[in-house]
């Protein structure tokens, strides 16, 4: 009767009711009092009934983490993070699909979401990972579950990232941001992992002043305060905004004190992650490393077959590929940018217009000039479709470099245009001028007729 009286009371607390409101018109505020404090026994009809307004099940109130029921879902749900550990995220959401939600305490009800929301994003269906994502993050924010809101904001940030919506990645961060730090946790491994990432949209937007002095103040933030994993995040995505700054040198060494920190801790997507961003800076250094990045690609997809995603992989296979097309293999830089794109779904636009560029820069080397002059004209007609951003401009611009050096004039002229529009400049001729000048060249051509 004491545990049942406890857990009652507790999970009453949690749900954040009064004894009137868990009373509501089926019994008195007193009955409730009488209850939590362990001088009455709830019939098994009230006891569901109480179990439906907190939210749980009779069964837990009833036995708590020994019941059936919840042994049974934190076997699954620990088999299932196992399964994610090891790269099977198909059978990690078999398993938690599987799960009768409805039987289990809230409890458990967050965990299996968060580690379902996990297998999607592995398997590539990051519309269903936001999907499940979005009302976690609503419920821990509501419950103020300040540790609980990091962890889920951090995951819906970098799927909004990689979806290409950065606006509501920025958006969503910021707001989440704000409200953790006003529950008092500033400087743990949730916030600081929150605040690199929402860096990192913010450095794709194009904004890199204002992410600039925003690494700056979390860096001092992290030195102060922060744990290695939590340093590890916020010199790695600084590192990203020295890159978009054009300061290398610097990106590089921030970039190995981030992977000297993350080293250190547990086994995690992270450092795989992070030599394939090293190495990337490597490939564009001058002069390239293409033989040290591809010691560091090489470590990082051992472990990405393991822990990564599909689209993990592929951007590790697509840097595989310019470090062998740097070494002269234009061939196996095909077959790498082939690999790649085998990975990946409409899910992921930008990693696919990444490897069309690979493929387009090794048919070329190989002499295949109109079939890479397809594949830069598909990846231009995709980010046709895609909202503007820092590397959506880089990539036109990218593509206009390829497309001039090819002969392809007018297509080089507009990618650079495109590529201007997207960084937000705008033309600056006002109409009426432009107006003016076609008409000029209208009677000019009327003369000389």
């Amino acid at each position: 009767m004491t545990e049942l009286a406890e857990r009652i009371r507790d999970e009453r607390v949690r749900a954040g009711l009064s004894q009137t409101a868990l009373a509501g018109d089926d019994f008195s505020p007193s009955y409730i009092s009488l209850i939590e404090s362990g001088r009455r026994t709830p019939t098994e009809s009230a006891l569901r009934i109480l179990a439906a307004r907190l939210g749980t099940t009779a069964e837990f109130l009833r036995f708590g983490d020994k019941a059936p029921s919840e042994e049974r879902a934190r076997l699954e749900i620990d088999y299932a993070r196992l399964a994610l550990s090891n790269g099977e995220a198909q059978e990690a959401k078999s398993r938690l699909e599987a799960l009768d939600l409805s039987t289990i305490s809230p409890r458990y009800q967050a965990a299996a979401k968060h580690a379902l929301a996990r297998a999607f994003e592995m398997l590539g269906d990051l519309d269903s990972s936001v999907a499940v994502l979005e009302p976690l993050l609503d419920d821990a924010l509501t419950n103020r579950r300040s540790l609980e809101a990091a962890r889920i904001a951090t995951d819906l940030v970098a799927s909004y990232h990689d979806s290409g919506d950065l606006s509501r990645s920025v958006e969503l961060g910021e707001r989440v941001l704000d409200e953790v730090e006003r529950q008092g946790i500033a400087g743990t491994d949730e916030h600081l992992r929150l605040a690199s990432t929402i860096l990192w949209s913010y450095y794709e937007r194009g904004d890199l002043l204002f992410a600039t002095h925003r690494a700056a103040e979390l860096i001092a933030l992290a030195d102060d305060k922060g744990t290695m994993r939590g340093r590890g995040s916020i010199y790695w995505n600084a590192s990203l905004v020295a890159e978009g700054r054009g300061d290398l040198g610097e990106a590089r060494r921030l970039a190995e004190r981030a992977l000297a920190y993350l080293s250190e801790g547990a086994a995690s997507r992270d450092v795989p992650r992070l030599r394939s961003h090293y190495a990337w800076l490597l490939l564009r250094s001058d002069p390239p490393d293409p033989m040290t990045a591809l010691e560091h690609l090489d470590r990082a997809i051992e472990d990405l077959r393991l822990i990564g995603s599909e689209a993990d992989l592929a951007r590790c296979e697509f840097e595989m590929g310019r470090a062998h097309l740097l070494l002269g293999d234009s061939r196996r830089a095909e077959d790498l940018a082939h690999a790649g794109l085998a990975r990946l779904d409409q899910n992921s636009p930008l990693d696919i217009c990444n490897g069309r560029m690979l493929m387009g820069d090794a048919l070329a080397v190989q002499g295949r000039m109109d079939e890479a002059q397809r594949s830069y004209r598909w990846a231009a007609d995709m980010f046709g479709m895609m909202a503007a951003g820092r590397e959506s401009a880089t990539v036109w611009r990218s593509l206009g470099d390829r497309m001039l050096q090819h002969g392809d004039a007018e297509g080089a002229a507009k990618a650079y245009e495109a590529a201007l529009r997207e960084a937000g400049i705008r033309p600056t001729v006002l109409p009426m001028v432009s107006s003016l000048v076609e008409a000029s060249r209208f009677e000019q051509g009327v003369d000389r007729s």
